[in-house]
Formats: C-alpha cells, structure tokens, sequence
C-alpha cells in the first residue's frame, strides 16, 4: 500500500471534513440511519488521514502528493 495523499489532503479530511460530519451526525440524531452514515464517513476520513492512502483514489489514479516526478501537479504521472 503506498500512499497516495499529500499533506494538505490529509489535514482537510481530518481538519474539515471528519468534524464536519460529525456535526452532520448530531443534527440527524445518532440513532438514526443518516446520522450512523455521517459517523462512518467521519471514521473513514480519519482513518484514511493517518494511514495516508486512499482506496478510491487508488481505483482513480489520483495521487495527491506533490513530488518532483510529477510536476508538481498533484497528480500521478
């Protein structure tokens, strides 16, 4: 598994994006399918920061670490 998530990436999802939908979460009520939905996509978030790779982005052939090789575009060459 090699990483695919550049640090500006990995700080958004579980900055921004894993907060955020806790908050989601608690506005659907935690019992409720909406709310476990926003829960999981919270843990998802996270768990992808701290191991630095991302499945779809995999799939996808992103690669959002900027490196010499690719130009600095973000993406794999």
């Amino acid at each position: 598994m090699q990483r695919n998530m550049g640090t500006l990436d990995r700080l958004v999802r579980s900055l921004v994006v894993a907060p955020a939908a806790v908050l989601v979460a608690m506005w659907f009520g935690l019992d409720t399918v909406g709310g476990i939905v926003a829960l999981i996509v919270a843990g998802v978030m996270v768990a992808t920061s701290v191991v630095g790779f991302c499945p779809l982005y995999a799939l996808t052939g992103t690669c959002t670490i900027r490196s010499a090789r690719s130009g600095g575009t973000g993406r794999s060459a």
